[in-house]
């Protein structure tokens, strides 16, 4: 487990040497010689079961950001899993993503620093365990979605590098000899599809306890005997996975009895603790960067405000939105929840006075505005104080931090609202999703399971006429952070415009021939 001392290390537990990590702040000292592709000295296989821990240095730089780049990956797969999406779409979109944020190459690629992406590869995996280990529903998290990402890769991967690693695993499965398979040929032959004669010739088969394939005896795709189940090659990806899941979880239990020596580490624990809120609140998203030469991050002037929220406000700003029309005012986090998502809109410092003047009417004198708001407002423009230019805030900051009491209107309404609420809420907001429909039995199926990113990827895509698990982006991303929601929205109205002028144009030319 991890230990710090003077010199900024954390050595290794001499009492316990299979949790042994080491971090420092100097450069890490691995090897990066394999620059050009083919095997990796230090890292055989691509896929791995994580048994034994890194025992290298690790910089406490990329102890946080290998673990938020997994931690993306993982986010990422939960959401998609709670979607209903085709397997393949599924899979496809976990590939994707993984490249994008986690790549792991296999022996045949050409190019790539092996060694560089297993290692990333290897300490994000050990440092989610110490965020993850310390209660069941962590863990249970935790598991199935590194179980999704491993099956991923495991399906995808090169098929004789795939059966190298499997061999150096050394599982205690029986090999069911011919004379055995003999025996039982017509029962062995009632679990596989087809009745082909070279299909059945050319299978092998296992025999491992039975208990050890629950997925497979729970759909009969297992022949069972003394206690045995019979399972064919073709349905070997089953037994790995479940080597893999009881393995991770037994080694999750012991990190969980030796997280407790990581107390009186003030550099580890708040990265810890900030991945496993970010991991339940079902993002790992950076500060919103808004885009740049794309008419979706186009001006906005007060005068717009009015028009952009009808059309293009999330449900979170929505709601602040309609309050602060009706009330003529919001509470201070409140106003800066709002305030930074309009800022991130377009709305620029001069536009956003007279937007909050406006707004506060007249319950409020010009003499109070200026005095009591003015300054706060360029504050958060920083244009006073510190001179900091904050940036607007994610969902993950909005579902984690400040949470709102009974009078005040900022939050999630998917998190803080009650499932009455809720449903008022969305549909007197957004027409087409009824009270009784399928689409809002699914938003709170996701609001109950505390899928709140998923809750809202749902309205997005109802209330944008896309199919469900598409979501707001590439690789059917979820929806986190709402300035995306709005910037996607924009997009979607822009692509409409070009549409129809083009549709225009081309009747013009048709009537002018």
């Amino acid at each position: 487990m991890f230990r710090p001392s003077t010199r900024h290390n954390i050595p290794s537990s001499s009492s316990n040497p299979a949790l042994e990590v080491k971090l420092n702040k100097r450069n890490s000292g691995i090897n990066t010689s394999n620059n050009g592709g083919g095997p990796s000295s230090r890292y055989p296989y691509r896929l791995n079961f994580y048994e034994r821990p890194p025992t290298l240095d690790i910089t406490l730089e990329e102890f946080e950001t290998f673990a938020i780049a997994r931690l993306r990956v993982l986010s990422q797969i939960e959401a998609l899993s709670h979607r209903s999406l085709p397997f393949t779409q599924l899979q496809q979109s976990i590939t994707n993503y993984s490249k994008q944020h986690l790549l792991l190459s296999s022996n045949t690629a050409r190019n790539v620093n092996l060694d560089e992406e297993r290692r990333k590869d290897e300490i994000s995996h050990w440092v989610l365990r110490l965020s993850f280990c310390r209660s069941p529903d962590l863990r249970a998290r935790f598991i199935r979605s590194e179980l999704a990402l491993f099956k991923n890769r495991f399906e995808t991967d090169d098929i004789n590098e795939r059966s190298n690693f499997l061999k150096s695993l050394e599982f205690d499965w029986q090999i069911v000899d011919e004379s055995e398979k003999s025996r039982y040929e017509k029962e062995l032959r009632s679990c596989m599809w087809g009745n082909k004669d070279d299909a059945f010739k050319n299978e092998s088969w296992f025999k491992v306890l039975w208990y050890t394939v629950p997925d497979l005896v729970g759909s009969r795709r297992v022949f069972i005997r003394a206690g045995m189940a019979y399972v064919p090659q073709s349905l070997q990806i089953s037994l790995v996975l479940q080597a893999f899941a009881s393995r991770l979880e037994k080694a999750l239990e012991l990190t969980a009895k030796n997280l407790p020596r990581l107390d009186e580490d003030d550099r580890l624990g708040p990265v810890i603790d900030h991945l496993a809120s970010s991991f339940l609140s079902g993002v790992a998203s950076s500060d919103y960067q808004s885009p740049d030469g794309d008419s979706s991050g186009a001006l906005v002037t007060a005068e717009m405000v009015d028009d952009v929220a009808r059309k293009h406000f999330p449900p979170c700003m929505r709601n602040l939105y309609d309050r602060l029309k009706k009330d003529h005012h919001l509470k201070h986090f409140g106003r800066l929840q709002l305030g930074l998502f309009l800022k991130g809109i377009g709305l620029p410092l001069d536009e956003a006075v007279v937007f909050w003047r406006r707004m506060f009417g007249a319950t409020m004198s010009d003499d109070k505005f200026n005095k009591e708001y003015k300054y706060n407002i360029r504050h958060s423009y920083g244009q006073e104080g510190k001179r900091t230019n904050y940036p607007p805030k994610s969902c993950q900051q909005i579902l984690t931090q400040n949470q709102p009491g009974t009078q005040d209107s900022h939050g999630c309404p998917f998190r803080h609202f009650s499932p009455d609420n809720l449903i008022n809420f969305l549909s007197s907001t957004y027409p087409s999703i009824d009270k009784s429909s399928n689409e809002m039995r699914d938003i709170l199926d996701s609001v109950k399971s505390t899928h709140y990113h998923v809750a809202c990827t749902r309205v997005f895509e109802i209330t944008h006429g896309i199919k469900k698990g598409d979501g707001i982006g590439e690789n059917n991303e979820p929806v986190t952070h709402p300035n995306k929601w709005v910037d996607r929205s924009r997009e979607l109205e822009k692509e409409v415009i070009d549409r129809i002028k083009k549709n225009e144009i081309s009747d013009e030319m048709m009537i002018d021939a």
